[in-house]
């Protein structure tokens, strides 16, 4: 395991990308975002990706500085398509459009499709809280079947996002983003990496057997080389029995079909996100200021709860994210050094010099 500081992280990053054929603004927007879902501590979503980013890239899969297309809109709706732009450059293009709209009108929805990876679903929740509106997004990944429905062990779903952002006046926001599987496959992927193990429910294998084994999902895998889990039989397994496979199929019908880019789907040949985004004004629905003060309540309400154990502490969503962004920013990111070797692999495949390597180890 090493440590690195976020800012000397981000910049490395972004150096990859411009190597990979990205402009200087495309891979800072990378190396931020990537590195701050590491801050959040959805390392899932964090650097770990970079190999796979150059991999697409490098392919012409995923397209650096892609301006959205418009397919349709009207004053409180918009249909728009990312034609495989990076995700961390579509998403917040099309949040803007959703919040423009919203400020106008009060309400807004916004389709998404044929999106790059998105990364983490609640920074958009957060960009959105920061303009002062309720969000709620639904997201699906339509060439990525890795999760088994309730009762199956066949992969049916992607791990289907869900994320909600509530913004609140002089504090930080309330963000709930999770996956609708156990796990999310980067969690899957930083576990065969050495980093934190996985439940011993979060894989099922063919013969109905659970595991947290990550060659369950990837197959047998060279510690330094990228995994693939087209290359394993088993599969990823919903949350919460029938109700995460119930919302998993809703984010798959609404983020994937009611976008345009299509529920999951073995046979599409390119991978892509979709993600329908409803936007709501709290001070339009709610002009005499009850919400503001009804939150800061409930809060505080929920808060005071007895905790299961003696000097922990009842957190509300977003709270475990902003104290690891905390710890992260003052410690540094923590990254196991199978998943640096990667990232440094992925590097020089690109041309990064071997100087600017080594600066980067430190």
């Amino acid at each position: 395991m090493r440590t690195l500081s976020a800012d000397a992280l981000s910049k490395f990053v972004s150096d990859i990308f411009v190597k990979a054929g990205c402009s200087r603004a495309q891979g800072d927007r990378l190396g931020e975002s990537l590195v701050g879902a590491n801050l959040a501590g959805h390392d899932s979503h964090g650097v770990v990706r970079v190999p796979w980013y150059v991999q697409k890239k490098v392919s012409g899969e995923f397209i650096s500085d892609q301006k959205l297309k418009i397919i349709s809109e009207t004053p409180v709706l918009a249909v728009v398509d990312g034609q495989y732009g990076f995700g961390q450059t579509m998403a917040p293009q099309a949040v803007a459009i959703g919040i423009g709209k919203c400020k106008s009108m009060g309400l807004a929805v916004v389709a998404l499709r044929n999106s790059g990876h998105v990364g983490r679903v609640g920074e958009w929740a957060e960009m959105a809280a920061a303009a002062g509106l309720v969000s709620i997004h639904y997201v699906n990944a339509a060439s990525s079947l890795l999760v088994a429905p309730f009762g199956g062990v066949d992969r049916r779903f992607s791990t289907a996002p869900y994320a909600c952002g509530i913004p609140r006046a002089g504090t930080d926001s309330l963000i709930l983003d999770f996956a609708t599987s156990v796990v999310a496959e980067g969690k899957v992927l930083v576990a065969s990496q050495g980093g934190k193990a996985l439940p011993e429910d979060a894989l099922i294998t063919q013969s109905g057997e659970m595991n947290g084994d990550p060659r369950t999902l990837y197959g047998d895998f060279d510690a330094k080389a990228m995994r693939s889990y087209k290359n394993g039989t088993g599969a990823i397994r919903a949350f919460g029995e029938h109700k995460g496979s119930g919302l998993a199929f809703m984010c798959e019908i609404l983020g994937g079909a009611l976008t345009g880019t299509g529920a999951a789907n073995e046979a599409r040949p390119q991978w892509a996100n979709g993600m329908l985004s409803f936007y709501v004004d709290p001070e339009k629905l709610d002009p005499e200021g009850f919400f503001p003060t009804e939150v800061a309540r409930y809060v505080g309400y929920v808060k005071s709860s007895k905790p299961v154990r003696a000097g922990d502490e009842v957190l509300v969503p977003g709270e475990p994210e902003l104290r690891t962004r905390t710890e992260r920013l003052a410690k540094g990111v923590p990254l196991p050094d199978d998943t640096w070797d990667l990232i440094i692999n992925a590097a020089r495949s690109v041309g990064v010099d071997e100087m600017r390597i080594r600066a980067a180890t430190g």
